[in-house]
Formats: C-alpha cells, sequence, structure tokens
C-alpha cells in the first residue's frame, strides 16, 4: 500500500457518499506498499447490507474500511478480476476483505479518471519476525486459498513471470543496476539465464496470492485474521505461490538470517492440508530462487522509477540477492524429499 494521488477531506467524504456506510469520520494514508493510493477510513455506519455472499459475521461488521485508489501496475480490465476474488474467497470462508458494492451494486467507481473500490477492513496486525506458529497458520490458510480458488470463474495470466523480468532488468538498464549495488549487474547476468532454462511448466496450477508478505497477513495471535492485498493474484503454479511466501517469511527482512524453524512450520501448516507432489519438491529450489529474482527485478525497478513526493517507502533489491543465493546453496536439501516436514536446516 502506498499514497501517491492526495485527496483532501471533501474528495474522501463524496467517494463514501456513494456507499451505504454513513458519512466520513476521519481518513489516515497508507503509506506501505508501492502499487496504489490507500486510506483507512472510518465512517459513522457499517457495510453488512452491502457485502455480497452470506451475513456478515457481526465481528467483521464494522465502520472501517480500506480505499484503494489503482495507480500503477494495475490493468483497470483486470479489476473486476481482483475484486471478484475477494468475494469468492470471503464467501468461502477464507480470512480474507470483502469488496464493499455501492449503491449500485458497483464493486468500483471512478473518481478523477482513476479507479476506487471501497474494501472491508479486517482487524489483526502484521507481524515482522514471524513464530512458528504463526507460519504454521499462514501454511494452512495458504494451502486453502489454493483449494478455495480453483472453482473460480474468472481467470489472470501471471504479468511477472520469467520473461518479464528481463524486461524490468533491461529497462533499469546496466549502468543503474550496478548504481543499486555493484554486485547486483553480475548476479541478474549469471542467474537469470538459468531460472529461465529450468522453469518448471507442467506442475499444478490454481489462482495463488503471488504476494503473501508479512505485511500482507494479519495476525491475531497465532491465528491469521486476514489476507489482504490481492493485486498480483494470477493463474499460476501453486508451488511457486509457496516459493514466494517462504521467501517472504522465513528470513529477517533484510535477507541476512533464515529462520529454519518457521521455514518447517510454514512448510507443515502448508502440507497439512495440500501435501506437495514428487514433482513439486524438486522444483522448489528453482521456484524459490526465481521467487527472489520476481522481487529483485520489480524492486530494481520502483529504485529507479519511484514517484517524487509519493508517500511510499523505497524497498532494498538486495534483501532479496541474499535470499537467492541461500537457496542456490542450500535449497536443494532444504526442500528435499527425505527430508521430514519437521526437520530443520540450517
Amino acid at each position: 500500500m502506498a499514497v501517491y494521488t492526495h485527496l483532501g477531506a471533501e474528495d474522501l467524504a463524496a467517494i463514501v457518499t456513494h456507499y451505504d456506510v454513513g458519512e466520513l469520520v476521519s481518513a489516515k494514508g497508507i503509506a506501505e506498499g508501492v502499487s496504489n493510493s490507500n486510506w483507512l477510513i472510518e465512517t459513522t455506519g457499517s457495510a453488512a447490507q452491502r457485502v455480497p455472499g452470506p451475513d456478515i459475521d457481526a465481528n467483521r461488521a464494522g465502520n472501517r474500511f480500506i480505499l484503494t485508489m489503482y495507480e500503477k501496475r494495475i490493468d483497470l480490465a483486470d479489476l473486476p478480476f481482483f475484486l471478484g476474488l475477494l468475494d469468492h474467497l470471503s464467501a468461502k470462508d477464507l480470512p480474507v476483505p470483502r469488496t464493499i458494492h455501492d449503491r449500485d451494486g458497483a464493486a468500483s467507481r471512478m473518481v478523477n479518471g482513476k479507479a476506487v473500490a471501497l474494501i472491508e477492513y479486517l482487524p489483526g496486525l502484521s507481524v515482522d519476525q514471524p513464530t512458528p506458529a504463526q507460519a504454521r497458520a499462514v501454511g494452512v490458510e495458504l494451502a486453502r486459498l489454493h483449494i478455495a480458488s480453483r472453482d473460480y470463474g474468472e481467470t489472470r495470466t501471471n504479468d511477472l513471470k520469467p520473461a518479464d523480468w528481463r524486461a524490468l532488468f533491461d529497462s533499469c538498464g546496466t549502468d543503474n543496476l550496478r548504481k543499486i549495488d555493484p554486485a547486483l549487474t553480475g548476479l541478474v547476468r549469471m542467474k537469470l539465464p538459468e531460472l529461465r532454462a529450468k522453469w518448471p511448466k507442467d506442475l499444478p496450477r490454481s489462482i495463488i496470492h503471488a504476494d503473501l508478505f508479512c505485511d500482507n497477513v494479519l495476525m491475531r495471535g497465532d491465528q491469521v485474521a486476514g489476507m489482504i492485498d490481492f493485486y498480483f493474484a494470477c493463474n499460476d503454479m501453486v508451488a511457486y505461490d509457496f516459493a514466494v511466501t517462504h521467501a517472504a517469511w522465513c528470513f529477517t527482512p533484510d535477507g541476512q538470517t533464515f529462520d529454519p524453524e518457521v521455514s518447517a512450520a510454514l512448510r507443515g501448516g502448508y502440507e497439512s492440508i495440500r501435501p506437495f507432489s514428487a514433482e513439486e519438491r524438486a522444483a522448489l529450489p528453482v521456484l524459490a530462487q526465481g521467487a527472489c529474482m520476481r522481487f529483485i527485478a520489480t524492486r530494481a525497478y520502483d529504485w529507479l522509477h519511484g514517484e517524487e513526493g509519493a508517500m511510499v517507502k523505497r524497498k532494498d533489491p538486495m534483501d532479496f540477492a541474499r535470499r537467492l543465493q541461500f537457496y542456490a546453496q542450500k535449497g536443494a536439501k532444504l526442500f528435499s524429499a527425505d527430508v521430514p516436514t519437521g526437520t530443520l536446516v540450517t
């Protein structure tokens, strides 16, 4: 999440009038993330009657919402896919926020040439240092998401595939990559062709989240209260989605330190619901390195193409270069089929 477009109180109040949620009480811009503008807003009423699907749980019917204005990397043609997916998953009892539909039944509206949507707010906290119990809960919910999304009627192609990583690096330029870190150019030159050559093609697929970082999961103690920010969701290999989540959850933020207990718990939680096939286990080392390369590419691009004045935190691509090197050295042992789920690999 981030804020690129600045809307005043009157602008936000005018948007709220199109929804049966009462009047605007307060609004606060959210700085995390890189793609869209987001505000946490509070109103005088709830939106239980405007949430599609089963009757809303009383614990979820509140007067706080997330207002999102879609800015970057979001093709508006994909918006019905994203918003419909939220409704589909929440209706299946996944901890996913519902889309709040306006008085005309629309899931999104246009404001000053940009699409906006009002999303249910789910209370919970994002963790910086997840415990094994929290990681296990995330693994369980990720597997449930992959199963629950199988019958979602819409599809979306992954627009951050290996070929797209190459395009992002090319748009950065070799000299600029070197300015981020002298080691970055050599890493990309060495590993990207290898990963593209080894990238699997025939593993099980479903709709994946593709961005399930710690700040996209809300916890209440050891329970997952919410999975949010589905704006990279697409149809792709579910083992790749696990690899993305593993890379996001099992290291310190700078990628310097790997947590084997969190890793074992995440995998154990996932496989308690959906065990990996032998082919998936064999592919996980490559998929994990690819997950890291994907975030190196997007972080490098955002580092060099960030918008001046945007309320957004710049993220270091080298945090994932370190993870990639770990997986290249130890991924085969870490994900080996003959390593029991609870075994710690350091």
